[in-house]
């Protein structure tokens, strides 16, 4: 991945309400969300919503696509892998040691046993 687009996706993520739209379109999956969903869950105006997908749009960190009269938006997962691929390339001594799958939504058991 390109310096300058790593900059752009970043500088696009570095907003709370785009870093908040990109978290929930992760958590959506290949479907996506309609921008109107979207809109209504960060409680945004639907003008807000636009200027911020556009941005993250224009960053390359999500795809959309026509469904209807909907615009659907989805986290595009192979840019985000580069991005990730970039921030950690140079780690645990110039290897790799970025995750190999996605991370998993299991939380660690937290309890300790008591005897």
């Amino acid at each position: 991945m390109q310096a300058d687009l790593v900059i752009r996706a970043l500088s696009a993520l570095a907003q709370e309400h785009r870093l908040a739209t990109f978290r929930l379109l992760v958590q959506a999956g290949t479907e996506g969300m309609a921008a109107g969903v979207l809109a209504e869950r960060l409680g945004l105006p639907a003008s807000s919503m636009s200027f911020h997908l556009a941005q993250l749009s224009n960053a390359g960190l999500v795809t959309q696509r026509r469904q209807s009269r909907s615009i659907i938006y989805a986290a595009d997962y192979a840019a985000m892998g580069a991005l990730m691929g970039y921030l950690t390339e140079n780690c645990c001594g110039g290897a790799s040691c970025a995750p190999a799958t996605a991370p998993t939504t299991e939380r660690p058991n937290t309890e300790r046993n008591v005897a």
